[in-house]
């Protein structure tokens, strides 16, 4: 069961979604707000698998409303009648976008392809232990000034603090966020990215080789070629992970 938070700030719209939605029987409906503000603290408490979300809202845009999520990010089907935010959602690479009146052919592809997604994803969690941390598969919000990004961990290789910004590294793009290193230290799961230095994470999936460095120190080479230093104490806790 797909249990699923329906966000608009028309009260109708939500209605009308809903009842659409009662034909799915994998869909369960555990909440609905009008309010962004809201809609973040039903999101905390509910931790759905999908959010039904509308863009242009009184206060906060939805996609403004996003980054304000702590973590993971839910799957998010945008529900819309402003068709000039269109290329935007793709550009935030959200699973599907919806236009106002939502038709019931193109909702039932948007399901079965989130269904699809989520299956995948509960597969790769099993046997995994829950320690609150984020996994590969997990899927963070990014957002720099208008440009937004749905990413999976795993495509991120790199984090590299730039004062009190970071600098994410995936892809071809390289938003700069408003977080701080210790922060995603405390949040990434240890087994896949690893603290190099006070000025960068890597993600130990994209490391390419490992050579000696200046000091006792070692370089790290990513498969994208990028080189990144690892301080001397955590080269001997890198050695010891890596075997060398």
């Amino acid at each position: 069961m797909i249990r699923a938070i329906v966000i608009d700030d028309e009260r109708l719209a939500r209605q009308e979604l809903k009842n659409l939605l009662q034909s799915f029987d994998n869909i369960q409906i555990v909440a609905e707000s009008g309010k962004p503000e809201e809609a973040l603290d039903l999101i905390e408490k509910e931790n759905p698998d999908l959010i039904f979300l509308d863009i242009q809202m009184p206060g906060m845009t939805g996609f403004e409303m996003l980054d304000e999520l702590e973590g993971t990010a839910p799957e998010v089907i945008f529900v819309t009648a402003y068709d000039e935010y269109a290329l935007k959602a793709f550009e935030v690479n959200a699973l599907d976008y919806l236009m106002k009146p939502v038709e019931e052919s193109r909702l039932q592809e948007a399901i079965e392809k989130i269904a699809k997604r989520i299956a995948k994803k509960k597969v790769e969690s099993e046997g995994q232990e829950n320690d609150g941390k984020l996994e590969l598969h997990d899927q963070v919000f990014l957002k720099d000034g208008e440009k937004c990004w749905f990413v999976e961990l795993e495509k991120i290789r790199l984090f590299e603090s730039e004062g009190n910004y970071v600098r994410v590294y995936f892809d071809e793009s390289r938003p700069l966020i408003l977080k701080s290193l210790n922060a995603l230290t405390d949040r990434l799961s240890e087994k896949y990215f690893f603290r190099a230095s006070r000025k960068h994470i890597v993600n130990l999936r994209w490391i390419e080789k490992v050579e000696t460095w200046f000091n006792g120190g070692l370089l790290v080479i990513l498969k994208d070629g990028t080189k990144v230093e690892v301080s001397r104490r955590q080269s001997v806790k890198l050695k010891e992970m890596m075997a060398l």
